[in-house]
């Protein structure tokens, strides 16, 4: 809630807020952002904010606001970082589970990553309990919703994006990838699955994550928490200031 006013991305329309709501430094803040932005705050019962409510245990309060506006996949290519870095992509192929697609936007935002690919069918989307899950990254990660995720990828590669998927049974090891400072699309495979055999296909490398233990393997937000940060650590030793 805080992430939505603060980013001020897409109009809010107004802020409810349940009577007795417990008060707290937060919602002192996200308060004082709908008064800054001349939010309509309305005080409701509990029972209707509830019943208002599309996520699992609404915590006192909800905002009505415009959808989140899906970008072209072009738009991705040309976005940077804030540091100037070359564009970071992540590609989900297939994640089904809201929590695991909220985890992963989570995840991606705070490595760094300036846009989402998802495809438009058999994969999850950003609904309530996505955002909820995405704990506000859904306001700062420009996504782009494509038919297909393998046609996607090959225009990727066309523009100049190095496209890197990530898959269990892959020989290479995501800690040998030579990778600098160019523009880079991380790919997730689905739940249990992996990447699909189209989408394998169109990657230009395709990793796994080395590991030790007896589990045969992660969980995909774990996979890609992982595997951000690698791209992410890789793509910072290499930018001037931190040679």
């Amino acid at each position: 809630m805080r992430e939505l006013l603060a980013a001020q991305r897409r109009r809010v329309r107004d802020l409810w807020v349940a009577d007795g709501v417990e008060e707290s430094d937060l919602m002192a803040e996200i308060l004082g952002l709908a008064a800054e932005h001349r939010v309509p705050i309305r005080q409701v019962p509990r029972a209707r904010l509830d019943a208002e409510a599309r996520t699992e245990a609404p915590q006192g309060v909800l905002a009505h606001a415009e959808p989140l506006a899906e970008v072209d996949i072009e738009r991705l290519t040309r976005r940077r970082g804030a540091n100037g870095a070359s564009p970071f992509l992540l590609a989900v192929d297939g994640v089904t589970d809201p929590h695991n697609l909220g985890a992963i936007l989570r995840t991606a935002e705070t490595a760094g990553v300036t846009g989402i690919v998802l495809p438009r069918h058999r994969s999850a989307h950003v609904t309530p309990t996505v955002a909820k899950a995405a704990a506000g990254a859904i306001e700062y990660l420009p996504m782009a919703v494509v038919p297909g995720l393998p046609a996607a990828l090959a225009q990727l590669s066309r523009d100049g994006i190095w496209t890197v998927g990530l898959d269990a049974d892959a020989d290479r090891s995501l800690f040998d990838l030579d990778l600098a400072s160019e523009p880079v699309c991380l790919v997730l495979g689905a739940e249990g699955t992996g990447l699909s055999r189209l989408v394998r296909a169109r990657c230009d490398v395709v990793v796994a994550i080395p590991q030790q233990g007896s589990i045969a393997s992660l969980n995909v937000s774990a996979a890609g928490a992982l595997a951000c940060f690698e791209v992410a650590r890789r793509r910072l030793a290499a930018t001037p200031a931190a040679q």
